[in-house]
């Protein structure tokens, strides 16, 4: 299985923040009573196994277990939250999100090569 680290305090968040501010980051935000995000999470670790997943820094969070983190990412990238969720940073800023279906191994790959 793939590894990804997980963010359960702000101090998490902010270093993968920084990290984003020199290095593209991969985020998802997984609902783990969701079904659609369960599908979306299988999607997220998939694009993991690949070479390319393997060379970016990926990390995700549990929206109902972390919610305080999941609010301040919301909060910090200006976005509406939505769950489940997919983030690319770059330069710290977002590059692209997605959410539910559209979270795929092949839009998370295209977003990569954009």
């Amino acid at each position: 299985m793939p590894t990804t680290n997980e963010l359960v305090t702000e101090q998490d968040w902010k270093e993968l923040q920084q990290k984003a501010t020199s290095e593209p980051v991969l985020l998802f935000k997984h609902s783990t009573q969701c079904p659609i995000s369960a599908d979306a999470y299988k999607q997220y670790q998939a694009f993991l196994e690949t070479e390319q997943g393997q060379q970016i820094t990926t990390a995700f969070v549990k929206v109902i277990e972390s919610r305080p983190i999941s609010n301040q990412i919301a909060e910090d990238l200006g976005v509406v939250h939505k769950s489940p969720q997919a983030f690319l940073l770059k330069d710290g800023q977002v590059q692209w999100t997605e959410s539910h279906w559209n979270i795929t191994q092949e839009n998370i790959e295209k977003a990569l090569e954009a």
